[in-house]
């Protein structure tokens, strides 16, 4: 084995304000092939380029990529990101491992301090904090005591995290949500590594819209928090080189549409296109009229139209933007140089481009207002045809677009009492409206845009229903920063929006009660209330259970459909209400603010020393956080009283050699899924419902439900976890009788809950398997949506399909993943999924090779062939090791 670069040849110097710094010049290589790779590409070469020691990354490694017309797809590469980026939620069980994994270093007689990231790693806190209380002034101070009350076990682990592993970053709770806050503040666009090395910028996070940074020209996407776990330990990614969608824009918006139209627009398109795996590289003259906001935006929501990525190579909006955020001008000077220098730098405007795999077009001047619902992201919805296709839902069968409603059941009515008051709502009112997600808050177009509606709304007396939830949870300061300089958030409290928190809230679930009034309305006449919100994922029970139609859409149409409390309205044809002012009927069109009043108020009220305040003191800036005593030392110690932070069994076991893995005979079916089967179904989410699994064994902990918090503050305690997997109270399970967390114990024919069906097939010595449909797994990257299968004893998924992000982990927990032939599924083999299993792959992981076909037999006769989806080699390795983290352990050990 040799640690020598052979491409160390190519290494060049460059001068930038009296600095000297070192990087790989790829132009050295003097291949011709590279001007025609995709911007993305290039980074991919680069790295490998870097990264050469013909042992991690081969010099083959480094032609694949420059021969990627014809390789791509065909071959893997391996990839060492920058860095990685992780949210508390995720965050936390990382951490977790890495603290398992210390003892398990010391019990094996390894370097506990071996254990540590090898690359920088950013964590920010912005997953704990609910929308329990709001439109109040003083709505962020108790939401953030209550936070702090809540999460006290967790922040103190984290804290702990924070000085015991070298290289760990922690924004505290309150500083925003993690994509905002790495695209304000932590992306170094170009790496500054030892001895003035410079390299571009890239990472990985453990959220799936980590993409959103790619509208920075940073490279990135999402992954399960396993594999980003051993990338912090500086294992690369093994990834297959994949193709690459151009993407071209021409014209320029219309005054009427916004950032978010076009994302819902994007997404729409590109999900009809099908781009899962792969990446969307964005071209053409009309992206030079995008800010690197918008840009952001429409890489935000990469995970929402199937790609790994949606990027945006750096131009000179880029520079300024990097310079209207506050970035020194040292470090924007040589970032500048280097990308020029590297060719990196796009022009926009120029009439040559990149080969793509494929190309797609747009015309900006085409997009118009939109909604996107009521169940998914990629549903999009012109706003003039709203009020139409929410009643076509209403009636059409149950399904994405659908509720199924008899001509009777539409006509449902419901009246309570809030505050003294009566209301009747019926189908389609509005309950939550909530601007919230980086999505949206990092755009100051669409926020001012919001507060310039909310302002000219209040001027005309026209107000907000009191029962409707209305928040505001920016993903930074810095909005709260230019809301009040320009005078807007005191029109937006006046029609409820009070800042709320500095977290994702309403786009991740966080959304608080509902009134009690309300909720018992709403369920005693089971209607179809809606929730209108500027996030990325609306999925049926997502944003609250009660809420069963819930749109995606700009801030501006958050306040409208705030202020006109239903889905059900026609904004041409029906006003908001009467003006207090003149008497007059006010439509939408009378208080939406030009575009030429959003970029006047932008340019004298988003300024560059807004974010180097917010930001100077994003260590020290949360007075909470810093009173906190936690432990010190290179372990943990560990509290078993601790319903929050537990020990997990992932490697207590673990011995320094690998033994076979055992062969899957009579399986049993734990459960026979469909379709679009999410992390939201899978990973234990939301509030842990009392009559659960979960529950019971919080409360022989001697925890009260009102203190129960959610499954996500408690990933860190695989005993909630493991009993919280599969209980989603919309689970459809085929063998269930009703929708809800339950399945048939195959033996017996008893009906339980799923956590104990897994249980007690665990207890008697079987193992499990699942049948899915199609995209399984999709929705957030989610690592408990892989290890809560594992630790109920599930060995392997059998779907039609499987979402990228969520096959990876699933294989990072040594679970199978194996997909039906074309043309076939659970329901066209007749299997009900009451029969027992027998996977026929080879315990020797020699005889295993990517994509090669298994067959599965049942005890009833029943045989047919699937497709194993281990896609790399390197995968193989993962499975016989029974999981990527224990080859990592074990490789340190070694």
């Amino acid at each position: 084995m040799t640690t020598n670069n052979p491409f160390d040849k190519v290494k060049d110097v460059l001068k930038s304000q009296d600095q000297t710094y070192n990087f790989y010049n790829l132009s050295k290589l003097q291949d011709q092939r590279i001007e025609k790779l995709p911007f993305s590409i290039r980074i991919l070469l680069e790295s490998a380029v870097r990264n050469c020691d013909n042992f991690e990354v081969h010099e083959k490694d480094v032609e694949n990529i420059l021969n990627w017309e014809n390789t791509a797809n065909k071959v893997e590469i391996p990839f060492k990101p920058a860095r990685v980026l992780l949210q508390d939620f995720t965050g936390v069980p990382a951490v977790v491992d890495l603290a398992a994994m210390r003892d398990a270093m010391k019990r094996l007689g390894g370097d506990p301090a071996k254990i540590n990231p090898l690359v920088p790693v950013d964590l920010v806190i912005d997953h704990s904090v609910q929308v329990d209380v709001s439109r109040t002034v003083d709505a962020l101070e108790q939401n953030q005591k209550i936070e702090f009350h809540r999460n006290h076990e967790r922040f103190s682990f984290l804290k702990w995290g924070a000085q015991a592993f070298d290289g760990l970053f922690i924004a505290p709770p309150g500083s925003g949500i993690v994509h905002q806050v790495n695209l304000e503040y932590i992306a170094r666009e170009v790496m500054n590594g030892t001895g003035n090395l410079l390299y571009p910028d890239s990472v990985v996070g453990t959220d799936s819209h980590t993409t959103m940074v790619n509208g920075l020209g940073v490279c990135g996407w999402g992954v399960g928090g396993i594999e980003a776990e051993a990338v912090m330990l500086g294992q690369p990614m093994s990834m297959v080189l994949p193709e690459v969608v151009g993407y071209k824009f021409v014209g320029k918006l219309p005054d009427i549409a916004t950032a978010t139209d076009l994302v819902l627009t994007v997404t729409n398109e590109l999900r009809k296109k099908g781009v899962v795996g792969k990446f969307v590289e964005f071209y053409g003259e009309g992206v030079s009229t995008l800010s690197v906001q918008d840009r952001a935006t429409i890489s935000n929501m990469a995970p929402e139209y199937g790609a790994t990525m949606g990027f945006f190579p750096a131009d000179e909006n880029t520079i300024d933007y990097l310079a209207s955020t506050g970035r020194s001008n040292s470090k924007i000077e040589y970032i500048k140089n280097y990308l020029s220098t590297q060719g990196l730098m796009c022009n926009y405007k120029s009439q040559s481009h990149p080969v793509f795999t494929t190309t797609m077009e747009l015309d900006l001047s085409t997009v118009v207002p939109s909604l996107s619902g009521p169940k998914r992201p990629h549903d999009r919805i012109s706003l003039s045809s709203m009020k139409q296709d929410f009643n076509s839902c209403l009636s059409s069968p149950v399904g994405f677009k659908g509720f199924g409603l008899t001509p009777e059941q539409t006509q449902k009515k419901a009246t309570f009492t809030f505050k003294g008051k009566d209301y009747t709502i019926g189908h389609g009112a509005v309950t939550i409206a909530a601007i919230t997600s980086c999505t949206n808050t990092s755009n100051p177009s669409v926020m001012l845009g919001a507060g310039l509606l909310a302002k000219n709304a209040v001027e005309h007396g026209l107000e907000v229903a009191p029962y409707i939830k209305t928040s505001l949870s920016p993903g930074s300061g810095v909005v709260t920063e230019y809301f009040n300089h320009s005078g807007l958030q005191e029109p937006l409290n006046r029609l409820g929006f009070d800042l709320t928190g500095y977290g994702c809230m309403t786009c991740i679930g966080n959304s608080g009660e509902l009134a009690e009034s309300l909720a018992e309305a709403i369920t005693k006449e089971d209607l179809v209330v809606a929730g209108v919100l500027s996030g990325n994922r609306n999925f049926e029970g997502r944003i609250h259970p009660l809420l069963r139609a819930n749109y995606l859409a700009s801030p501006p149409l958050v306040v409208a459909y705030a202020l006109a409390g239903t889905v059900d309205i026609d904004f041409e044809t029906t006003p908001l209400g009467v003006s207090k002012k003149t008497g007059q009927p006010v439509f939408l069109r009378d208080i939406w603010p030009s575009k030429e009043l959003i970029q006047q108020t932008i340019k004298s009220s988003v300024l560059p020393d807004m974010y180097e305040r917010v930001y100077s003191n994003v260590n020290d800036g949360n007075k909470s956080w810093n009173e906190l005593k936690v432990p010190t030392g290179l372990l943990y110690p560990w509290d078993e009283k601790s319903t929050y932070i537990h020990n997990p069994p992932f490697f207590k076991t673990m011995e320094l050699t690998v033994s076979k893995r055992p062969a899957i005979t009579n399986a049993y079916c734990l459960l026979n899924l469909g379709d679009s089967i999410t992390t939201d179904h899978i990973s234990p989410a939301g509030n842990i419902n009392r009559k659960s699994s979960a529950a019971r064994y919080l409360e022989g902990k001697g925890v009260k439900p009102e203190d129960f918090n959610t499954y996500g503050s408690r990933r860190g305690n695989d005993e909630v976890m493991v009993r919280g997997t599969f209980a989603n109270t919309r689970l459809v399970n085929k063998l269930a009788p009703a929708v809800g967390p339950q399945t048939t114990y195959v033996p017996t024919g008893e009906l339980m809950f799923i956590s104990d069906a897994a249980e007690k097939y665990q207890s008697e010595g079987h193992q499990l398997i699942v049948l899915a449909g199609s995209d399984y797994g999709s929705g957030s990257s989610r690592d408990w949506a892989a290890k809560g299968p594992y630790l109920q004893g599930i060995k392997c998924v059998i779907a039609i399909s499987f979402e990228r992000i969520h096959r990876s982990n699933l294989v990072g927990m040594g679970i199978i993943p194996l997909q039906f032939q074309s043309g076939q599924n659970a329901s066209t083999l007749g299997l009900t999924g009451k029969e027992q299993f027998n996977i026929e792959l080879p315990t020797d992981k020699s005889l295993i090779k990517t994509g090669q076909t298994v067959k599965v037999t049942t005890n009833c006769g029943k045989s047919f062939e699937t497709i194993l989806r281990f896609d790399t080699p390197i995968e193989v390795e993962y499975w016989a090791n029974n999981g990527i983290l224990s080859y990592v352990l074990r490789k340190l050990l070694h």
